[in-house]
């Protein structure tokens, strides 16, 4: 049997004992990182849609590093949208700098009428690269 592993920043830990989950799981070789949002330090919101996407991505980059991955390393992405018709173009444009050149991660983008005051929040699954 498999045995799981809590991966987190240390940063952020606050925000997952108060709310008491992981920021990601390591099994095996990957890594399955919980939802990141858009927060501010305080843990609040960023009101601005694209500042909060990037957001997002930063916080799910520090989750991701302190799983031993990068961004190249994730295989499948999953994202929360609130508004989809009218937020989608600028996601797609904050997650164009993020991620490089193909293979491109699976993506699967769901509409959702409730994030806890976020409207956007990313999840993925990355492979851990082998130790050098």
């Amino acid at each position: 049997m498999t045995t799981r592993q809590t991966i987190g920043p240390a940063r952020r830990q606050d925000l997952y004992t108060k709310y008491k989950y992981s920021a990601a799981i390591q099994s095996g070789d990957l890594l399955f990182v919980s939802g990141q949002v858009g927060s501010r330090e305080d843990a609040s919101p960023e009101p601005d849609f694209e500042k909060q996407v990037t957001l997002a991505f930063d916080n799910l980059i520090s989750v991701l590093e302190a799983g031993g991955c990068k961004l190249d390393d994730v295989v499948d992405i999953t994202t929360f949208h609130t508004d989809p018709e009218t937020q989608f173009d600028t996601f797609l444009a904050v997650r164009d700098r993020y991620l490089g050149e193909p293979p491109y991660p699976n993506i699967t983008c769901i509409g959702v009428n409730w994030l806890a005051g976020f409207d956007f929040e990313i999840k993925v699954i990355a492979r851990i690269p082998p130790m050098a």
